[in-house]
């Protein structure tokens, strides 16, 4: 519990949110019905009647997170079970906290291939990882996961993009035509050149505008047809 204190302040230094510590693999399984992660770290030895290997077969059974295992045991017999049971990562003991930083960025960037397709090598490093309903972005050295829901809408700033949320505001070095690709169709609807709205926030629609959280963003002629259309079906 000591090491998974240690871990767990690491990651919240890195920008995560930590669901839980749990010492048993029963313990784990539980909480995890009620408090679905994105990741789950994992460590091999643990207490009670399952251990980390068995704890993954079970979880496997009725989710697809992706598990990084953490484990003293580096010898062959533990690193054969441990990956019929697919892991995302395995990292063996002791380990640095840039190791366990590569190690969760390499399954975002896992999980938004799998969720979007392959991510061109052209493409900026700083890129958002978008998933079906949820974006990973790196804000100040850390992935920062931003819920899709959660995005008010997204301003074109040259090749940059800026999502606002009710509370944040992030700059991105990608355009806005990237991020309008990628991004599911259902709620969101391009306006203007420069802005995308999610059709869920909208608290006023007028003649030239709609107005989101008090801010006013235009709207292109052409599109306000579009933009009307697609409120109709909500």
């Amino acid at each position: 519990m000591i090491i998974g204190a240690k871990i767990s302040m690491q990651l919240t230094g890195l920008g995560y949110e930590v669901t839980g510590i749990l010492p048993r693999g029963e313990d784990a399984l539980l909480h995890i019905e009620k408090n679905i992660p994105d990741i789950i770290l994992l460590d091999i030895n643990l207490k009670g009647a399952l251990d980390g290997i068995q704890t993954a077969e079970a979880l496997m059974r009725k989710h697809a997170i992706p598990v990084i295992y953490l484990t003293a045991n580096s010898d062959e017999a533990t690193f054969n079970r441990a990956k019929h049971t697919r892991p995302a990562a395995f990292i063996s003991k002791p380990f640095k906290q840039l190791d366990l930083q590569r190690a969760i960025e390499l399954v975002i960037t896992g999980m938004a291939q799998n969720d979007t397709g392959p991510i061109s090598e052209k493409e900026d490093s700083e890129r958002p990882y978008i998933l079906s309903d949820r974006i990973f972005v790196r804000y100040k050295e850390k992935m920062i996961k931003i819920m899709i829901s959660d995005i008010l809408f997204i301003e074109a700033d040259r090749n940059y993009s800026r999502i606002y949320t009710s509370n944040l505001e992030y700059l991105l070095s990608v355009t806005l035509k990237l991020i309008e690709d990628r991004l599911a169709q259902n709620y969101f609807i391009r306006i203007h050149r420069s802005y995308i709205i999610n059709l869920q926030h909208i608290d006023e629609v007028a003649e030239t505008h709609v107005r989101i959280a008090e801010k006013t963003i235009p709207i292109s002629s052409g599109l306000k047809g579009q933009l009307l259309l697609r409120l109709q079906t909500l």
